[in-house]
């Protein structure tokens, strides 16, 4: 069991480190993935998913407006749209004078 010393840095510790940082850049990745996959599986279910079951369970009256599964994925998006705005609204320069 070697720590760091003169030889140099602990190698399994570097391993571990650089796994641990794969992994967050692949979570990264799987959360700015969510937003536009909803919002494409709402776009296609609009326009794809014209069954009679759908168009009747919309018919309902007092039904509510965000019955169906088009809805929910663009509420679904709409929610996971957190890492696109960071990415968005990170990047953008310092006001002057901030």
């Amino acid at each position: 069991m070697s720590r760091a010393g003169p030889d140099g840095p602990d190698l399994r510790a570097t391993g571990l480190e650089s796994r641990q940082a794969t992994a967050l850049r692949a979570a990264d990745w799987l959360g700015l993935a969510a937003t536009p996959t909803f919002a494409l599986m709402a776009l296609l279910t609009c326009v794809l998913d014209a069954s009679a079951p759908a168009m009747l369970c919309s018919a309902v009256p007092g039904g509510s407006a965000l019955s169906g599964m088009a809805p929910m994925y663009a509420l679904m998006s709409a929610f996971h749209a957190a890492p696109w705005l960071k990415l968005l609204f990170g990047r953008l320069p310092a006001a002057p004078g901030a």
